[in-house]
């Protein structure tokens, strides 16, 4: 071989060599453990023994990874890896791998990686226990800053912040049956193959195995934090059993109350959500839909048609900290995330429905609130399904929305000198896109419709000065025993400068007058 064959020999050995690692393992590996995984019968994941999963939430909180313990910690790369331990609702182990220039080898567990609360629960915890998943940390607010900006840990959820924000609501690799009478099933992630990141990198690629009793899938996730973190995700379900209720793409949240409902007795905070609205954006109909979340009385199922979806989110509105008044949880630091499927004509994205699951909850600590696609498609026994998406956690901005936004709700009795009817008040303060800059006595029309049962009985639109805000005032009463359902926005010279404004009262909620 010549000098400069040679050469060139090394030069495209090289060029294999720094361009990651597939050629050691990749998403068709994953794949085919999955499919090969839906041929065989489901197996539930052993647990932990008793003693740890039956620890209360500070003593599992007290068990701490210790950060020079983190994996490439040593060669400074700005992708770190800190491991979760078993324990409370951390019940099973999840293998973890790395994929690097020697190949895939498994992350062993060590107890000495964690500082424990007492020497007596120290020594009980197992040399061969496991870890229940992983957090990545990168350094966001500086450069010789370690922050955690992203969790994989319980079934199949994940959670994750942009720059500046703290943790709040997650996502799912998966939803099965969620809301239906039958019981929601929880497939979880059983092991995970991470990617060692090149030195500099700001991208890290992971790979996930779920497993449930309906179904198997393989992902495979394109890490990007920053002010946005953003995942490309890319996915192949298997289906075990036939599904009713496929939920793609999931996400999760906290809605206790806010400007919208009543305020529980003994509370002086103003609100208390992680979220405070579902937006969903149709690619067909153009239309870009909010749903103000509630806290109800009984549980609540809306479906939410699109004829093409082009994204979907749980959108944190409220971004001042005087709209909450919390200096420790600081619900206006909580991320939105935004869901947009990826590729084009793909048989798991388009036409469907966008479910919105939402649960009574006495406290701040329940995850109260779900949504996720269902796409017209059926998930059944035998066959599988290619998925593409994003998932973004940051600002509410991140949704790329052009028209303007109701940015309040208020909802109280129709006369406020007399609560003895159902009649009900409802204040929608919209704000920004082509409402911005309109002078005060534009030509702003409000649009109003209530569904069956409910009479609209006037609805007007008015500029407000002090707020900067076109107010919608809709006075409205729904038949006695029946749900209240809603949907407003606003036009200018015959078109919609808003989104549309929805929303949905059950007939026993305690805004009609009936206590819980």
């Amino acid at each position: 071989m010549t000098g400069s064959r040679l050469s060139v020999f090394f030069t495209l050995i090289t060029l294999i060599t720094c361009s990651g690692y597939a050629q050691a393992f990749g998403f068709k590996d994953v794949a085919d453990k999955a499919r090969n995984l839906a041929g065989e019968a489901y197996q539930k994941p052993a647990q932990a023994p008793d003693f740890l999963r039956n620890l209360g939430y500070s003593d599992y909180q007290s068990i701490r990874f210790k950060p020079d313990q983190s994996l490439w910690r040593a060669s400074g790369s700005r992708f770190q890896v800190m491991m979760i331990p078993q324990g409370s609702f951390y019940s099973n182990a999840v293998g973890l791998n790395v994929i690097d220039s020697e190949g895939v080898r498994p992350v062993e567990f060590d107890k000495t990686r964690f500082d424990y609360p007492s020497p007596e629960l120290e020594k009980r915890v197992p040399a061969d226990l496991g870890y229940a998943g992983f957090k990545l940390t990168y350094p966001l607010s500086g450069k010789d800053a370690q922050n955690q900006f992203l969790v994989f840990g319980g079934a199949s959820y994940f959670r994750g912040v942009g720059a500046n924000q703290t943790f709040g609501l997650s996502g799912r690799g998966i939803a099965v049956d969620t809301g239906l009478p039958s019981g929601e099933e929880f497939p979880a992630f059983t092991e995970f193959w991470m990617e060692r990141p090149k030195a500099g990198a700001d991208v890290m690629v992971a790979y996930g195995l779920l497993n449930g009793p309906s179904l198997t899938g393989a992902y495979r996730f394109e890490i990007h934090p920053g002010k946005s973190t953003r995942m490309d995700v890319t996915a192949q379900l298997f289906f075990r059993e036939d599904i009713d209720q496929l939920g793609q793409a999931p996400l999760t949240s906290m809605f206790f109350y806010g400007e919208n409902t009543l305020r529980p007795r003994g509370e002086w905070r103003p609100q208390v959500h992680d979220s405070k609205g579902l937006l969903v954006s149709d690619g067909v109909s153009g239309e870009w839909l909010w749903r103000p979340l509630v806290n109800p009385a009984k549980l609540q199922l809306s479906y939410l048609h699109v004829e093409g979806l082009e994204g979907f989110g749980l959108i944190q509105r409220d971004r001042e900290f005087d709209d909450f008044q919390d200096s420790e949880a600081r619900y206006d630091r909580r991320p939105s995330m935004w869901v947009k499927p990826l590729g084009e004509d793909d048989s798991g994205w388009g036409k469907g429905e966008v479910v919105l699951v939402e649960i009574p909850s006495g406290a701040e600590s329940n995850d109260n609130i779900a949504a996720f696609f269902k796409p017209d498609q059926a998930a059944v026994a035998g066959a599988s399904r290619n998925l593409k998406y994003s998932v973004t956690f940051g600002e509410p901005d991140i949704t790329g929305q052009p028209n303007a936004r109701a940015v309040r709700t208020f909802v109280g009795h129709g006369n406020a000198n007399d609560d003895s009817g159902e009649a009900l008040r409802l204040i929608v303060d919209f704000k920004g896109g082509e409402l911005a800059g309109l002078r005060p006595g534009a030509a702003v029309v409000s649009q109003v419709s209530g569904a069956e049962g409910v009479e609209v009985i006037e609805h007007f639109v008015e500029y407000i000065e002090a707020s900067d805000v076109w107010r919608l005032s809709i006075l409205a009463e729904p038949t006695t025993g029946q749900p209240f359902r809603l949907r407003g926005l606003l036009n200018k010279d015959d078109k919609p400068v808003t989104e549309t404004w929805t929303y949905f009262l059950g007939p026993e909620t305690d805004l009609r007058g009936n206590p819980r």
